[in-house]
């Protein structure tokens, strides 16, 4: 990954904060790590958890259970009961979507999450854990890379079949 661009946050507890702007990838989660997202997160409630499912891919079950889990924190509710995500809610659950498709096992992203609530303190503790799991996505990464030269090799052969044949 090529170098970004420094640019300054601001964390109204600790001041300014300065991180690497964020390639797209990270700009589509709306956030560099859970808590430090690219902009303000906006907290009017406006996602009914149908629209939510849509933007995300997770089912409504899924999305009630991050909730009962904790994954997510409580979602406010309207005048009727029904639920309403803000779009801080949808950067989190594109956050963990993301560690869900590298592979991170639920409690990791529940420990994950209980860290980032308790405070900046845990930032060593969260590096650490997103440290081990990235190893373990490399590691996965190499596996296939492996063995998509196995699938690449008797592609190769078949070919060379073909052109005999």
């Amino acid at each position: 990954m090529s170098a970004v661009p420094a640019r300054s946050l601001t964390d109204p507890a600790a001041g300014p904060v300065t991180e690497p702007a964020l390639d797209p990838v990270l700009n589509s989660c709306g956030l560099a790590t859970y808590g430090q997202p690219t902009e303000p997160a906006e907290r009017t409630l406006r996602h009914t958890i149908s629209e939510v499912a849509a933007r995300t891919g997770l089912t409504t079950h899924t999305l009630r259970w991050y909730e009962r889990i904790g994954l997510l924190d409580p979602v406010d509710r309207s005048h009727s009961g029904r639920r309403l995500y803000s779009d801080g809610d949808l950067n989190r659950l594109a956050f963990l979507s993301r560690l869900r498709l590298t592979g991170m096992p639920v409690a990791d992203m529940l420990r994950y999450v209980e860290l980032a609530r308790a405070g900046d303190h845990t930032f060593d503790e969260r590096r650490d854990l997103l440290v081990a799991h990235r190893d373990e996505v490399r590691q996965k990464i190499a596996d296939l890379h492996a063995t998509l030269a196995v699938v690449d090799h008797k592609i190769d052969l078949y070919s060379g079949k073909k052109q005999h044949a």
